[in-house]
């Protein structure tokens, strides 16, 4: 084979190995644009979209009396589309950036005019069509965005980008704080907030958006593909004043003593719906706030008030009498090498009714000692058939566990009987005290308390609770009756005399503990509880209570002087605000007819029930035309904003939700400023903040 034969074999080969590798390239092209282009088109697009999640609105919870707790608030993210249609020409952007960039400054107040300008001029140079103008924008401040140089050429044309996320607000601050609760992801769930987020969660919806350069994700259209479903509500059992009462008694008693922290707990006694709610904790001195929830989470030896207990099971297993007498000697009872002692000098012989009223600690204990020492179980036995062992099977989690000792417990011991008696060796909540002390003004009927009346979507109703009964009867008619009078005994010739009042008659009982010390007991410094559990008006009770301190530092320890003028002023304020438990009040009326009494905007049965009240013809008084008087419920105006400086919370808020207005309020009293003025055109689903002082 010469040379040139050679060359042209090499050649060949070579070309046609090139010829082979284009058909087999060819081929693969083929395969995948046409036979494979379908799956290929399907992964790519998996890679630069996906269906982003869109949070549905929370549902709200709302108090007894209609007053929003807690609400979820609409917040953007403000970005924008470099290359928007209507600004996609230089001079179109560049004419109207520095105005823009000027009312962002301006409104915004957080960089200059100048750092805006720069930012804004580089996003356009860098084409970036997801440009992050301001996070956490509130819909008024949205409102007033829209309107800016650019922006206002439209939302498709002007290239504004607003994401909508949801903000948890409570409108009343910190009142009722820790019984609202709170949800978050991998932390455990607190009050009705996490109780009920299965309801009040609603249905997420979703979106598809598109990755662009930087790794961001941006929507592809302006609208959501599947849109959320709004949570439902919650309707609860607290009433906000009263909330608000509790709240300021008990920290005003608290700053005043420097105590660790106290509770409060307010219940209406037919239903078992708790009105109030109150948690402080000390975080400094002077300082308390709401950390944890004592009045349901905290099991400790309650003193003094489990007396009730002891004594309605003795008399219950007819073992003694109101009227029977007990020797308290010089005020100590040695059992077992230990001293029970009371807390004042001894009173001699004393009957039942008298020792319970002076809350002796030896009478009780010789009584409960000396009638079932020989056998202990039949009076845990009548503990635990008045369900004191057992949970309440609370709305919200959290609930403490009680602990009522048996003779068969690990730690029973000689004194455990005594002990018992007086309230130590036992734990127990203080709603799950208040509950007994409410079995007895109920006339003997224990109910559970209640923290949630109804859940409701979209104004129907999806879940309606009423009271549930634990015990029909804890004890019989005459053994109630009873312990009702000892109750009364108490506050009128016992430890609680101060909480006399002209005006109706409370009932109750105090207790002072001291705290155990974790597994030093009581052998460390000694720190004390003070307690006072009871209910009103004490001939017709319509609600009970119990307030609990702890740790008091100033101003003594003892029950009469830290938790008795607490449950004073609540109940004396309560009572002031229900004129349904006023027995003389349809009684009075007026000598004389003057002119109508002033009435702002508010529901017109309740003006018209105060006027019959008074002795005045609604009809007469109820049609006068002024700015400030609300003639009836069809005159309200529907699509301006009411003047509502002067007014209440509860007439603000009902007006505004009557005209379709969602409402943030700020500060307590009445509404001294509003945010957006009397007779502007309302935007139905708007928002306004109205500030009270």
């Amino acid at each position: 084979m010469n040379i040139r034969t050679d060359i042209l074999l090499r050649v060949y080969l070579s070309f046609g190995a090139m010829v082979l590798f284009a058909v087999a390239v060819l081929y693969k092209m083929f395969s995948l644009q046409v036979v494979q282009g379908a799956h290929w088109q399907a992964m790519a697009d998996s890679l630069s979209t996906r269906y982003q999640t869109i949070e549905a609105t929370r549902g709200n919870i709302f108090s007894v009396d209609g007053s929003l707790l807690a609400t979820s608030v609409p917040e953007y993210d403000v970005r924008m589309d470099m290359m928007a249609p209507g600004i996609l020409e230089d001079d179109v952007f560049y004419s109207k950036v520095d105005s823009l960039a000027a009312r962002l400054a301006s409104f915004f107040q957080d960089k200059s005019v100048e750092q805006y300008r720069r930012l804004l001029r580089k996003a356009r140079k860098d084409k970036n069509r997801y440009f992050l103008v301001k996070r956490n924008v509130s819909f008024q401040e949205m409102k007033a965005v829209r309107s800016f140089p650019i922006f206002k050429l439209g939302k498709y044309k002007g290239g504004l980008i607003a994401e909508q996320k949801n903000k948890r607000i409570l409108p009343f601050k910190t009142l009722a704080a820790r019984t609202i609760g709170y949800k978050n992801d991998n932390v455990q769930p607190v009050g009705l907030e996490g109780a009920y987020a299965e309801y009040m969660d609603g249905v997420s919806g979703s979106r598809l958006v598109q990755r662009i350069a930087g790794g961001s994700w941006m929507p592809i259209n302006e609208d959501t593909e599947v849109a959320p479903t709004d949570g439902a509500d919650i309707i609860s059992t607290i009433d906000i004043n009263m909330q608000d009462i509790a709240q300021k008694a008990l920290e005003k008693q608290l700053i005043a003593s420097d105590a660790d922290n106290g509770c409060v707990i307010l219940m209406e006694v037919a239903t078992g719906e708790v009105r109030a709610v109150a948690n402080f904790t000390r975080v400094e001195e002077g300082v308390y706030k709401e950390k944890f929830n004592y009045a349901i989470a905290q099991s400790s030896e309650p003193g003094s008030t489990f007396k009730l207990a002891s004594y309605m099971a003795a008399i219950e297993d007819g073992k003694i009498d109101t009227s029977d007498i007990v020797d308290t000697e010089d005020g100590t009872f040695r059992v077992y090498r230990h001293t029970i002692r009371d807390s004042h000098k001894g009173d001699g012989k004393i009957s039942v009714k008298r020792a319970f009223e002076v809350s002796s600690n030896t009478a009780v204990t010789k009584l409960i000692y000396k009638y079932y020492k020989d056998n202990p179980s039949a009076f845990t036995d009548r503990l635990y058939a008045m369900h004191l062992n057992e949970p309440l099977g609370l709305q919200i989690p959290g609930e403490g566990q009680p602990l009522i000792k048996t003779p068969k417990s690990r730690s029973w011991s000689g004194l455990t009987l005594p002990q018992m008696a007086y309230g130590y060796e036992l734990k127990i909540t203080p709603l799950q005290m208040l509950t007994l002390y409410n079995a007895v003004a109920n006339n003997g009927k224990m109910i559970a308390p209640l923290f949630v009346k109804e859940i409701r979507r979209l104004g129907n109703t999806v879940e309606k609770f009423e009271a549930r009964v634990i015990n029909e009867k804890i004890a019989s008619d005459q053994t109630i009756a009873k312990m009702r009078g000892m109750l009364e005994g108490v506050v009128e010739e016992g430890t609680a005399k101060q909480l006399k009042n002209s005006l109706f008659k409370m009932a109750g009982k105090t207790g002072t503990a001291q705290m155990a010390d974790g597994a030093a007991g009581y052998k460390t410094k000694r720190r004390y509880q003070g307690s006072f559990a009871g209910y009103f008006p004490a001939d017709n009770p319509k609600y009970s209570m119990i307030v609990v301190v702890q740790n008091p530092r100033k101003g003594g320890y003892y029950a009469t002087t830290i938790a008795a003028p607490v449950f004073k002023e609540i109940a004396e304020k309560v009572y002031a605000g229900d004129s349904r438990m006023y027995h003389d009040f349809k009684k009075l009326q007026m000598a004389s007819v003057p002119a109508a009494p002033p009435i702002k905007y508010g529901f017109q049965k309740d003006s018209q029930y105060v006027f019959g009240a008074l002795g005045l013809k609604s009809t007469q008084h109820l049609k006068q035309d002024t700015a400030k008087v609300l003639l009836s419920d069809d005159h309200l105006p529907e699509d301006k904003i009411p003047d509502l400086k002067g007014m209440g919370l509860k007439d603000a808020m009902y007006l505004l939700g009557n005209i379709g207005v969602k409402t943030f309020v700020k500060g307590k009293g009445r509404v001294v400023k509003q945010s957006v003025n009397p007779g502007e055109l309302v935007n139905k689903g708007g928002f306004i903040t109205i500030e009270l002082e």
